[in-house]
């Protein structure tokens, strides 16, 4: 999750190691342990978000390029990453936890603090445009 959000290695580490740092230190504050993953990746998103507004900040000279996450990926797989990486910054962490995370739709509803018919609405709107991003043709170039 963390890595799909902030998208550099060295961040994700961060963001995971604080998240587990914060855990630890507030998990007297937690009042129902079935309720501790939907606690744990909400501190996780928030420390991405701190990541995020740290990083917009720092003024970056040049992109790296986009590293492929494994080598042995098919085409589709890759253009399925693509499109989820097009969406709104809140649909896709909606598409992600659902699909990826297997979370329900009230507990992203809890995570994001939201409510859930709003979670049900992006989710419908970025399946739409999921859809019709990935009916496109796609031309690609082999590289000899």
């Amino acid at each position: 999750m963390a890595k799909s959000m902030v998208r550099n290695d060295e961040d994700c580490a961060d963001a995971m190691q604080e998240t587990v740092l914060k855990a630890f230190k507030a998990i007297s504050g937690l009042k129902e342990a079935a309720y501790f993953k939907t606690w744990l990746f909400r501190i996780l998103i928030n420390e991405c978000n701190m990541i995020l507004r740290r990083r917009d900040r720092v003024i970056v000279m040049s992109d790296p390029p986009e590293s492929i996450q494994s080598p042995s990926s098919t085409a589709e797989d890759m253009d399925l990453r693509q499109a989820i990486s097009g969406l709104e910054e809140v649909s896709r962490t909606i598409v992600k936890l659902h699909y990826y995370q297997g979370l329900r739709l009230q507990e992203i509803a809890e995570l994001l603090e939201l409510s859930e018919s709003a979670v049900k609405t992006r989710l419908h709107r970025a399946r739409k445009t999921l859809y019709h991003t990935l009916s496109q043709p796609v031309e690609r170039k082999v590289h000899e």
